[in-house]
């Protein structure tokens, strides 16, 4: 198998980093509004700290229908109960903004994303429902982005959209992508990477984190897949107890960078025209690839011939540490995810 020319360069891809620190909101009264459009202006409201172990569940809430929203320049307000049908701009823009908390949202329906992000500090998106959109959250150049216990279903591309959460040059502590369930529907949806860590640094101390996400189906995309790690570089960065289900071409991969680890995944895919391989670390760029850890991951993958075919080194990356501990044909089936992951 040639398995170099089956990977290609996505050009654009995603990924954080998780802390139950509290996201300080302040007051709205000293802020200006640009572009906004909520049919109820009370949607942009003060509230309290918040922390991850708060959140309530999706199925209670009762949303306000509204248009897209887009802010510029905004801080410390809270997005929150809005239904969007996003047309041909995003559900939600927020641009060079600080302290924004969106939560307990119905983003649906956009030719663009569900939530698009650019130069902004400190964004949390929880608990909100996503669907039918080129992108789910896609967050560039910004710094302490949390993707947190969200559904999302049905990302439609094309091209080089078509994932859960990318992240575009995101920097620094606090990013992460946690506890989300996600699925496309073949037939339904045009995906390409489930989540995507492009050109993306975490810190030593404080790694993007992508952990405990529940992601099933992908394909037709003979270069999309479940969780990239490292694509065209980057720094620390952690994929871990995440549960993949016939996620595309491939389960979870490093394509470069430094300090990546995949720690302790359940990898399951049955034979498909798309399916290629479990976990691989393949630097695929001339940034530089080293200090790669794949360690205690369960997988059972089948590839197109039929094949098992879990795991792939391409020895570009230096020593892979923890390879011989991962579990390489594991007794797992898609009982990994249960029969019914968005409950909206």
């Amino acid at each position: 198998m040639n398995f170099k020319n089956l990977i290609k360069q996505t050009g654009i891809r995603m990924l954080f980093a998780f802390s139950l620190s509290t996201i300080l909101i302040a007051t709205i009264s000293s802020c200006q509004k640009d572009n906004v459009n909520p049919t109820d202006p009370n949607s942009l409201q003060t509230t309290t700290p918040i922390t991850a172990m708060s959140l309530a569940s999706i199925t209670t809430v009762t949303y306000k229908i509204s248009g897209p929203i887009s802010l510029n320049g905004l801080k410390n307000i809270t997005i929150s109960g809005e239904s969007i049908t996003g047309g041909k701009v995003p559900c939600i823009t927020l641009s060079n903004c600080t302290n924004i908390h969106i939560t307990h949202c119905k983003l649906i329906n956009s030719t663009t994303t569900g939530v698009n992000l650019n130069n902004c500090v400190n964004i949390l998106v929880d608990s909100s429902y996503i669907s039918n959109v080129s992108c789910g959250v896609y967050a560039i150049n910004c710094q302490t982005i949390q993707v947190v216990a969200n559904q999302m279903l049905n990302m439609m591309g094309p091209y080089p959209r078509g994932q859960f959460v990318q992240f575009n040059a995101v920097s620094g502590a606090g990013n992460s992508v946690i506890n989300n369930k996600c699925e496309n529907i073949m037939g339904g949806s045009a995906p390409q990477d489930a989540i995507n860590m492009y050109m993306t640094n975490g810190t030593s101390a404080s790694p993007v984190t992508i952990s405990g996400n529940w992601i099933r189906g992908g394909g037709p995309s003979t270069i999309g897949g479940g969780i990239m790690l490292g694509d065209n570089g980057g720094s620390y960065q952690i994929a871990e107890n995440n549960n993949l289900v016939n996620p595309g071409q491939y389960g979870v991969a490093v394509a470069g960078g430094t300090n990546m680890q995949i720690l302790n995944n359940q990898i399951f895919a049955v034979q498909n025209t798309f399916t290629n391989v479990g976990i691989y670390v393949y630097n695929q760029y001339t940034t530089g690839c080293s200090l790669i850890i794949v360690s205690g991951n369960q997988v059972n993958w089948t590839n197109s011939a039929g094949i098992s075919n879990p795991s792939w080194n391409d020895n570009n990356c230096g020593t892979v540490t923890g390879w011989s501990s991962n579990i390489w044909g594991a007794n797992i089936t898609s009982s990994i995810l249960p029969a019914t992951i968005i409950t909206l």
